[in-house]
């Protein structure tokens, strides 16, 4: 240990003071020289709606990619953040006051800068105290967008495995510039044929959308469907034997039917020959079957009053029987059957009495057709009434209150009728 007199203490005290004070003088001088202090600057406020994690104080503002300044402070603001960039008074007379800024990556993974974005119509040169904002372009917001986006990606992405990556790629793609420039030409060249088609499949898009929610809708159904096919499913897997049986039927049916038509082609082909008349007359008479066959279920009914159903006596019988005319006995030669009819299908009306030629006359069939009688009271009743000629429908009825003009007419209630006194022509042989 050095010793020294106790007079010298203040003196060396005071050394020590000054010391100290020296030190002191000296790193606040070092810091604001690091902190450019004495640096003249033209100071500015960047108005922005984030920042991000990657930009901070000391980050370079940058114009066309020389740097003219920093940012000196980055604070929060009601609108998203404010910072304060010191500019070069050297080269702000290069920068106008109606610039805008985008805050973008030195690289993929580096820190973020202010790249300052000189309009094409500059006004005067940026003076302390401007307010300078953000760029609100398309691409720049998209460029903005997609590094954001790419922010949490990278951050999950761990860094070895991306080099490793990254090295599998640059070893592809070593020596592969001229076959890859080729490739990037022809989709270059694609895409441009490709461009006049984007509107119409914009318009498909938006056309899907009904499509889209249309199934959506019907989602519910289809999901539905399929649970009940998952029971159908499991129904065949149950009955599989069966079904397995059943197929061996079948296979063993189409073979006896492959046998039977290969026995019996000739006879089939001539069959549907032969059975072509048949079927052309029935698809001429076709018209009438509807009127056929509700005629007769029409008469059901009547059917079940004729036979009793429903009454008070079901064994008593209630029948009409209606007289025609004598046709007299076959005359060989003269009643000979022919076809002659040539009407055609024909639905006619249900009256009662029905009368013994239909309306348009006697069917054509090559016999004799004498004329209908008339209706007429019964032949016991002559002589009780007094009956009075009407006539309806082509026929003469006769009521109460009036005779016939010829008299009274006998009928013959046994033996042979009366022969006709004008018997109908035979019809042309």
């Amino acid at each position: 240990m050095i010793g020294y007199p106790r007079s010298d203490r203040p003196r060396y005290m005071l050394l020590g003071l000054a010391f100290v004070l020296v030190a002191v003088l000296f790193v606040g001088f070092t810091v604001a020289i690091y902190r450019k202090a004495f640096t003249s600057t033209v100071d500015v406020t960047l108005q922005t709606d984030r920042v991000g994690t990657q930009l901070r104080e000391g980050a370079d503002v940058k114009v066309r990619g020389v740097r003219v300044g920093e940012v000196r402070a980055i604070a929060p603001s009601a609108t998203g953040a404010t910072l304060d960039l010191a500019l070069d008074p050297d080269a702000v007379a290069e920068v106008p006051a109606n610039v805008s800024a985008q805050l973008l990556p030195k690289t993929l993974f580096g820190e973020r800068f202010v790249d300052l974005t000189i309009p094409d119509t500059p006004t005067r040169a940026i003076a302390a105290g401007d307010v300078i904002g953000q760029e609100r372009t398309r691409s720049a917001i998209e460029v903005d967008q997609v590094l954001d986006n790419l922010l949490p990606t990278l951050q999950a992405v761990q860094p070895a495995q991306l080099a490793t990556t990254l090295n599998a790629m640059s070893q592809a793609l070593r020596g592969q510039g001229q076959p890859l420039g080729h490739t990037l030409v022809a989709l270059d060249a694609y895409l441009k044929r490709f461009n006049p088609a984007v509107p119409d499949l914009v318009t498909d898009l938006d056309r899907l959308t009904p499509v889209a929610d249309t199934y959506a809708e019907a989602a519910p159904h289809l999901f539905g469907g399929l649970d009940d096919l998952t029971t159908t499913s499991r129904t065949l897997v149950d009955e599989r034997d069966r079904l397995e049986k059943l197929f061996l039927g079948v296979t063993d049916a189409s073979n006896d039917l492959t046998d039977f038509l290969a026995h019996n082609q000739e006879n089939l082909v001539d069959l549907a020959a032969s059975s072509r008349p048949a079927l052309q007359v029935l698809a001429k008479y076709a018209p009438e079957f509807p009127c056929l066959f509700r005629q007769v279920v029409e008469g059901i009914p009547r059917g079940d009053r004729t036979f009793g159903k429903g009454s008070a006596h079901p064994e008593q019988q209630r029948i009409t029987i209606e007289i025609s005319a004598s046709r007299g006995k076959y005359v060989p030669g003269v009643d000979t059957p022919r076809f002659q009819d040539t009407r055609g299908p024909r639905c006619y009306k249900q009256v009662v009495p029905f009368p013994q030629y239909p309306p348009g006359g006697p069917l054509k069939d090559g016999t004799r057709h004498p004329p209908p009688p008339t209706d007429m009271p019964d032949p016991g009743l002559l002589g009780l009434i007094d009956p009075v000629p009407s006539t309806s429908g082509g026929s003469t009825r006769w009521t109460e209150g009036g005779t016939p003009p010829n008299g009274p007419i006998p009928l013959p209630l046994m033996g042979e009728p009366t022969p006709d006194p004008n018997p109908t022509p035979p019809g042309p042989r």
